[in-house]
């Protein structure tokens, strides 16, 4: 079994090799995107993925988006449509909203969607995934915290969380109306065999 202490310098090992893989100036590759993707923004003129435009290299995650699907953007949340790749080494990668990159929330285990050093995000990939929330009371008001991350901050609902939220509620409001009307029924049933138990005397 290991202990607290090896998991924590394996921590601390990760998150140093994190930042050193980003800060190394001699590595060409742009944050956030697919290594199946290194080819295709290795050359000068890159061509949007929806063929509408171009743009250059130096304009990959500048904040500003140029192309519709958010091509130029992978590392920031610049364009609405972008999607950040999580490399989680030691677990499975992932895509995310471009919408999550440095919003001081730790979505990828390996913390890479949080590089602009607000967040520090320990890597839970060699511990099995991402970090729960946490639900904190404070007096009458009750606020969602994700533990990932040295510093802790309110989980704000994005696009994407909103509608799951909304396709759950709607989920239980069905299952809710289908429970109300199987009791009328049987109220109803019940109600019948009084009536009949009554009429036959």
């Amino acid at each position: 079994m290991q202990t607290p202490s090896f998991i924590l310098l394996l921590n601390l090992y990760f998150i140093l090799d994190f930042n050193l893989a980003f800060s190394d100036s001699s590595s060409n590759v742009p944050i956030g995107i697919h290594p199946l993707d290194e080819k295709y923004f290795a050359s000068e003129l890159i061509n949007c993925k929806d063929g509408s435009k171009s743009f250059t290299r130096d304009r990959i995650n500048d904040e500003f988006c140029d192309c519709v699907d958010g091509t130029d953007e992978p590392g920031t949340s610049a364009c609405p449509t972008g999607k950040f790749y999580c490399r989680n080494a030691g677990s499975a990668p992932r895509f995310l909203f471009s919408s999550r990159v440095n919003d001081q929330i730790c979505d990828c285990c390996d913390g890479s969607d949080e590089y602009d050093g607000n967040v520090l995000c320990p890597n839970t990939c060699v511990m099995g995934g991402h970090a729960e929330y946490k639900t904190i009371n404070y007096g009458s008001r009750v606020t969602r915290f994700r533990s990932a991350g040295t510093k802790r901050n309110r989980v704000g609902l994005t696009g994407e969380d909103t509608v799951h939220k909304l396709q759950g509620l709607k989920t239980v409001t069905i299952v809710q109306v289908i429970f109300i009307a199987f009791l009328v029924f049987l109220y109803l049933c019940r109600r019948r065999a009084k009536s009949r138990r009554r009429n036959s005397r």
